[in-house]
């Protein structure tokens, strides 16, 4: 069931707030290093606005996010729905794919001991691992549901196909797939999916690594520990031909009296079964959830949003440039 507020995720009893808090800035890594107080602040800042659901992996700061979250949420996790992952392995701090059972296996239990918790509510295979089988890495993920470490699964960054397989081993509830105004690709094949059976999407990204925040100049820079210094997005000409819609999107928020950021966001509830994924690490970040709801763009606004795009983004791109190698 959707609210404006809240979704239902089947196999949780607590709704889902359908604004998380997105901690891959929290980590640190790839995002100019971690900054714990605030982290703190941020998470209980998220939680007072009406926030239920934090979302983060092992490799964001290699373990860093998790034990922060963990920190943050002691005498409160019962109120919370936590959503990690799994999936991925690392050497010498460089990911990439591992989905292998005695992964998984080894995965939970430092997940469990970081995120100070005895179960996880959400628990997603971060890549598909194109060495392991499919069924291999469900098969244990439905084992460990059995054994009450998890409740619901999920699969971030899986096509349909995989999707197909993955569901004949083992029910399959989240779907993570990036999802922003600028990053569309999800609407040919996974979204209907989603639809058609009921899975709820974590849309990541939803503000595109900080474009839609609103805040940046043609004289913004990134510094080579920012994840975003290898986005082609954030590179000449590109950079500014996505900074013209941002200014182009925020003339149409006004109209609403809304702030870009909380457009960008409303759009992509709009769109669907979506929880979207706000990252913040530090509290101000948190500012405008509230100004999310109440409130839906017309089909007028939508067409607008379109013809925004169309004219002031002659060369898209995705964000293909996250996904890491396979084993």
């Amino acid at each position: 069931m959707i609210s404006q507020n809240t979704i239902t995720i089947p196999g949780l009893d607590l709704p889902a707030s359908r604004v998380a808090l997105g901690t891959w800035a929290i980590g640190g890594w790839m995002w100019g290093g971690p900054d714990d107080d605030n982290a703190v602040r941020t998470i209980h800042r998220a939680l007072d606005e009406g926030i239920n659901l934090i979302d983060t992996a092992p490799v964001y700061g290699f373990g860093h996010s998790e034990e922060v979250i963990g920190r943050a949420l002691e005498g409160r996790r019962d109120k919370v729905l936590i959503a990690s992952k799994v999936g991925l392995n690392w050497k010498d701090d460089k990911p990439f794919r591992d989905s292998r059972p005695a992964r998984i296996r080894q995965e939970i239990e430092e997940s469990l001991l970081r995120l100070k918790t005895d179960y996880i509510d959400i628990y997603q295979v971060h890549w598909p691992d194109d060495a392991t089988p499919i069924a291999e890495t469900a098969a244990t993920l439905s084992e460990l549901v059995k054994e009450g470490k998890v409740r619901a699964l999920g699969v971030s960054n899986y096509s349909v196909a995989q999707m197909e397989v993955f569901r004949q081993y083992a029910p399959l509830a989240v779907v993570q797939p990036p999802y922003n105004l600028f990053e569309r690709g999800i609407e040919q094949d996974i979204l209907p999916y989603m639809v058609k059976h009921g899975l709820v999407g974590l849309g990541y990204g939803p503000l595109c690594r900080g474009l839609l925040a609103g805040k940046m100049t043609p004289q913004t820079t990134f510094p080579s520990t920012d994840l975003r210094s290898a986005d082609p997005k954030f590179q000449p000409p590109r950079f500014q031909h996505y900074l013209e819609a941002v200014a182009q999107l925020r003339s149409l928020a006004e109209k609403h009296g809304k702030s870009v950021m909380v457009l960008a966001i409303r759009w992509v509830l709009d769109q669907g079964p979506f929880v979207a994924l706000w990252g913040a690490r530090k509290p101000a970040q948190i500012e405008g959830v509230s100004d999310v709801f109440g409130w839906h763009l017309s089909d007028e606004d939508r067409a607008e949003i379109d013809r925004i795009l169309k004219n002031t983004i002659p060369d898209p791109v995705g964000p293909e440039f996250m996904a890491p190698p396979n084993r």
